[in-house]
């Protein structure tokens, strides 16, 4: 009497482990990432498609008030923020500080926070937005 085996390959794949995998990940750039919260600044537009990382947003608004995390602050003020900023992040080598600037600011005031980042030794970008395109 013969018996029959049933050695029948199934072709299916479980996903349930990917999407607990998929999930994780989710999480992990979520609780990673920076939020960067600039206020209303009609910043100047750019071509550019570069993505910086951001340390730390100095704001510089119309008037020529510098502002971090909403707070006013004085040039002296602002310096020193940035080297404390730094000094709790244990000072990193890739520490950038972006310059929010609203297009109508006085220009010296951004090359007063460009002259702080650099006696500081910290990189120094300009927050812009994406040109508009004509005819979209």
């Amino acid at each position: 009497m013969g018996l029959k085996r049933r050695n029948k390959i199934t072709a299916e794949f479980s996903f349930a482990s990917m999407t607990d995998i998929i999930f994780l990940l989710l999480i992990f750039f979520v609780l990673t990432s920076n939020f960067v919260k600039i206020s209303d600044l009609s910043l100047p537009e750019s071509d550019s498609k570069t993505v910086a990382p951001t340390s730390m947003v100095v704001e510089v608004d119309p008037s020529g008030k510098f502002k971090i995390n909403g707070e006013v602050l004085v040039a002296a003020a602002v310096k020193s923020a940035i080297a404390r900023k730094k000094k709790e992040m244990g000072d990193p080598v890739d520490f950038t500080v972006t310059i929010a600037a609203d297009q109508e600011s006085p220009f010296d005031n951004l090359t007063e926070v460009i002259k702080m980042a650099g006696e500081l030794r910290v990189k120094a970008i300009l927050a812009t937005q994406a040109k508009q395109q004509p005819g979209i």
